[in-house]
């Protein structure tokens, strides 16, 4: 395969009139400056975008759960609601409309935060991993690769409170339950297994050590005030700073959200090599407050971005979040170049892909081509426009050297027709 791109993400910016070449799914050559040949790519084209943290069920939600006040305890019932209605099959119809609405979006990988484990009351199917096992060939028929975040999840409250209700799905006993559960998930060449905490209110912190050292490795960290509340009142610390004492944090670890931090906090992420992701449209959606993006990013803390409760798809608008919030938050402008944010945007490693999230020879050949001639977007330079575009100015993906999107359509998924069969 063999595109030509006017404008192309190389090296850390725009370069003009690149001939990129593709084998076996991955770059063979990139060449700027070049004689046109090949393929045109519109626009400006940019590496495949990673969305480090999902959850896929929660889409349902979106457009039914924004009217009347509240925060995000009494949208967490609606999302519970929500949760226990699912069952394999309704879960691989709806998460393979998800996930190609992301590939629609410029997305070519996802990081998929699993927790909706078992039948209702906590029985377990047949195949223990049904539900994982649904989001993985979801993935593969949208044409997307995916690293399941498979979620331990044990407990209600810091203090150790039982699971009940609709929780009574996410949890497997014990962490040795479910490790040996997750060691028998079976994956394909588009998929890789990973592990989660989902907070230190699911786990109590005499288990967390046996996550410690896995990767990828995620966990929801400080996304609400409660919880740090929580955390002290149970453990006389932050979260953070459990985590740090049972050796959680680490290169190979993603902490999601990490809104209400302590500079202490920031500093243990820095000094761990910990990474952050960012939700910033869930996280406005959801109330929960205003992140320390830029004084991570000033803490040498890789930073990703995710869609979360997927109550937006669009990575464009993630990353300008991450700029305007800090904006918001500072009342000033200019936090984070184009570079940083496209990084952070393309950041697969935060999802065990070293080998994407660059236009470069060896890497994983994921490609999002982006219009800068529509109403959002043209008259913008090209080292600007993601800015200005939104989702729906891509125009053509490719993931893996496998063409997903082109002229605007998805080309294994009538990803419309599937969402209106899915929702209604």
């Amino acid at each position: 395969m063999r595109f030509f791109a006017e404008h192309a993400w190389v090296d850390g910016r725009v370069r003009r009139n690149v001939r990129i070449e593709i084998a076996d799914g991955r770059f063979a050559s990139v060449t700027p400056d070049a004689e046109p040949a090949g393929e045109s790519l519109p626009g400006l084209v940019l590496p495949g975008l990673a969305n480090a943290h999902s959850h896929a069920f929660h889409r349902v939600l979106r457009g039914r759960t924004h009217s009347g006040r509240g925060s995000f305890w009494t949208w967490r019932e609606q999302m519970y609601a929500a949760a226990a209605t699912l069952d394999p099959d309704g879960y691989l119809a709806l998460a393979r409309a998800v996930y190609a609405e992301m590939a629609l979006a410029g997305i070519t990988c996802v990081g998929e935060f699993h927790y909706l484990h078992h039948a209702p009351g906590g029985v377990r199917y047949a195949d223990p991993n049904a539900m994982g096992a649904a989001l993985i060939q979801a993935a593969d028929e949208a044409g997307i690769r995916i690293t399941l975040l498979d979620t331990l999840y044990l407990t209600a409250h810091v203090d150790g409170t039982p699971l009940r209700g609709v929780q009574e799905r996410f949890g497997d006993g014990d962490a040795e339950s479910w490790a040996q559960r997750v060691a028998a998930l079976s994956v394909g060449r588009h998929a890789l297994v990973g592990a989660a905490i989902h907070s230190v209110r699911a786990v109590p912190a005499a288990q967390l050590a046996l996550l410690a050292g896995r990767a990828p490795l995620h966990v929801h960290l400080s996304e609400q005030r409660a919880e740090n509340e929580q955390c002290r009142a149970v453990h006389g610390c932050t979260p953070t700073e459990l985590l740090d004492r049972h050796g959680v944090l680490g290169p190979g670890t993603t902490a999601v959200h990490a809104t209400h931090l302590t500079d202490g906090d920031v500093k243990l992420l820095g000094d761990s090599g910990t990474g952050v992701c960012l939700c910033p449209t869930t996280e406005r959606d959801l109330a929960d407050g205003l992140g320390p993006a830029r004084r991570l990013a000033d803490d040498c803390v890789p930073l990703s971005l995710g869609s979360d409760s997927n109550a937006v798809i669009d990575p464009f608008e993630e990353i300008r979040g991450m700029e305007m919030d800090e904006r918001l938050a500072t009342e000033s402008r200019g936090h984070f170049s184009a570079g940083e944010l496209i990084t952070a945007a393309a950041n697969h490693a935060a999802l065990g892909w070293a080998d994407a999230g660059v236009i470069a020879p060896g890497k994983r050949a994921d490609l999002v081509a982006v219009s800068l001639e529509s109403v959002r977007t043209v008259g913008s330079r090209p080292d600007q426009a993601i800015f200005a575009a939104t989702g729906a100015d891509v125009t053509h993906v490719i993931s893996g050297g496998r063409r997903i999107v082109a002229d605007g359509r998805h080309t294994l998924v009538d990803v419309p027709r599937e969402l209106a069969k899915v929702l209604s």
